[in-house]
């Protein structure tokens, strides 16, 4: 395709792809990005100097410049839209076709959508997946496995609501350029989705719902509610028809959650503890800040820690406060077709997570596996019964001050050999799949995302910069991780069998070795990993 409207499509046109790259969707894409995109780059700059403030030495805190917003008793955001008043459990998952239809099926009350840490942004995915969503809007969508079980929506009153997880604003899309410079990912995963999927999903009596990735700022928070005016306006969509969840998953964030939803207040859905994305950014904000900020190794840091308590009961005291709602955590397990004993032990921990959860207040928390479904949705049942939610569930008896936030030397746990192995072993099989087009990744009985790789990394990366010596063995080094490295590719090879591609594991190994053992820190391993796909 030439450039349309000043855009140029770089990707293959795929099958029925011109559905979704209209001239008009890809006119609002290009308005968007000429409009808001040196916001988006001001507002990039803006992470890079905060970083750098903390790399200083200086510690976050609650912003004086918008305390009057935080002590403002008196603003609420917007009633709960249609659809999503009852959110007690939601499901997370990738636009695929099957994946699509389980996720609608699952008995699940919301469907994450997910364009992001759950999908790779390969061409074929961002544009199957929109065709996709559409499809099921539509109830044009079905699909049978290579071993001939097919799949069907059930009637659309048993269906889960879609919300859809764009890109977050670190991203761009490589393939859309709009007067020669690449298109923010974000941007377009809302701008033609929201073009071709609005309507319908008004016509559904919802609207088109967002959950909101990665975001450090109340101010960046304010460009996508900026956004949302503009494309409302565009399509003749009343203002206020857009809702979206933001998700607290980056710890400059939570500092600021009134201001969040202050921004976003008549199109606000609430917020979400995103835990796992959380505990990446805890690391790489602090990565160079010494001991004080360094994290027991991954599996041993639990909802329970100090610093995590701290966020999430500060998250269901301000959504509340507000009228809105407080999502919970992700539960990752995915049940053993073989072993029994595996999901006893696990159904006892998704349990005890999400009973915390709705005892501490929060309105619903996700899965990521339809088996999840019962358990989620019942101990929410038991909390709620017939209400929709419990933001009526006040906590005045929380007092959250910044230094409960920061308290990472309080985490219990420890650094072993064992865990630098997990980071690898999971890593290594995370990334050849992301590098394979899946983003969602069935690791150990867990579904993994980008986050697991993140964390990995970056726990490796502040263990070689702070000269940590494992609990039961050697000080991390280069040759250390190397060699791990180089063994547990033979453990997953041994595994795996014929699954085993080795094109794509030694592209994970070169990228895992990049992220994890250069001087330079990338912020984000999906910027590089981007760059190596087509």
């Amino acid at each position: 395709m030439g450039a349309t409207h000043g855009v140029e499509i770089t990707g293959p046109l795929n099958d029925r792809f011109d559905e979704i790259l209209t001239d008009d969707a890809l006119a609002l894409v290009a308005e968007l990005h000429r409009t808001f995109e040196s916001r988006r780059q001001d507002l990039l700059a803006a992470r890079k100097t905060l970083e750098a403030r903390v790399a200083a030495g200086e510690d976050l805190d609650f912003l004086p410049e918008t305390k009057h917003i935080r002590e403002d008793d008196s603003w609420k955001v917007a009633p709960a839209a249609p659809g999503i008043a009852d959110r007690r459990v939601e499901i997370t998952g990738p636009t695929d076709r099957k994946m699509t239809i389980n996720a609608l099926n699952s008995g699940a009350k919301v469907w994450l959508a997910d364009l992001e840490d759950a999908n790779t942004p390969l061409w074929e995915n961002m544009i199957q997946g929109q065709l996709n969503l559409r499809d099921a809007l539509d109830r044009e969508i079905d699909f049978t496995s290579p071993q001939g079980k097919t799949y069907a929506l059930k009637e659309d009153a048993e269906l889960a609501t879609i919300v859809v997880r764009p890109r977050g604003w670190h991203l761009d899309e490589k393939h859309i350029l709009v007067d020669g410079q690449r298109a923010s990912g974000g941007i377009v995963d809302f701008a033609l989705y929201f073009f071709h999927s609005a309507q319908r999903q008004i016509a559904k009596g919802k609207g088109p719902y967002f959950y909101l990735p990665k975001m450090q700022s109340h101010l960046e928070a304010r460009l996508w509610n900026d956004i949302f005016v503009l494309a409302q306006e565009r399509l003749g969509i009343p203002r206020g028809t857009i809702r979206a969840t933001c998700l607290i998953e980056t710890i400059p964030a939570a500092f600021e959650m009134d201001e969040i939803l202050y921004e976003l207040r008549e199109h606000s859905a609430g917020l979400n503890a995103g835990r796992w994305d959380y505990l990446f950014s805890i690391i790489k904000t602090h990565r160079t800040r010494g001991r004080r900020f360094l994290l027991p190794e991954r599996n041993a840091v639990t909802m329970t820690a100090p610093m995590m308590r701290a966020y999430t009961e500060l998250l269901v005291k301000t959504c509340h406060k507000r009228g809105a709602h407080a999502i919970g955590g992700m539960a990752a397990f995915i049940p053993s077709r073989k072993d029994e004993e595996v999901n006893k032990n696990a159904f006892a921990k998704v349990r005890d997570d999400k009973s915390r959860e709705s005892g501490d207040g929060f309105d619903g928390s996700w899965v990521a596996h339809p088996d999840l479904v019962p358990i989620c949705r019942e101990i929410f049942d038991d909390v709620l019964g017939d209400k929709p939610n419990q933001i009526d569930k006040q906590r005045p008896d929380v007092e959250v001050t910044a230094a409960d936030l920061l308290a990472v030397d309080q985490t219990p746990g420890g650094v072993t050999k064992a865990g630098l192995r997990a980071n690898i072993n999971v890593a290594l099989q995370y990334l050849a799949a992301w590098m394979g087009g899946n983003g969602a990744v069935a690791i150990h009985n867990l579904m993994e995302d980008a986050a697991t790789a993140e964390i990995s990394r970056s726990q490796i990366w502040q263990w070689l910069h702070n000269d940590v010596t494992l609990d039961d063995g050697p000080k991390v080094t280069a040759e250390l991780v190397k060699q791990i490295i180089a063994e547990e590719l033979v453990t997953i090879r041994e595994s795996l069998g014929a699954g085993y591609d080795d094109g794509l594991f030694e592209q994970a190994k070169e990228l895992f070795t990049e992220v994890a053992l250069d001087d330079e820190y990338v912020d984000f391993l999906t910027l590089p990993a981007y760059e190596r796909m087509p």
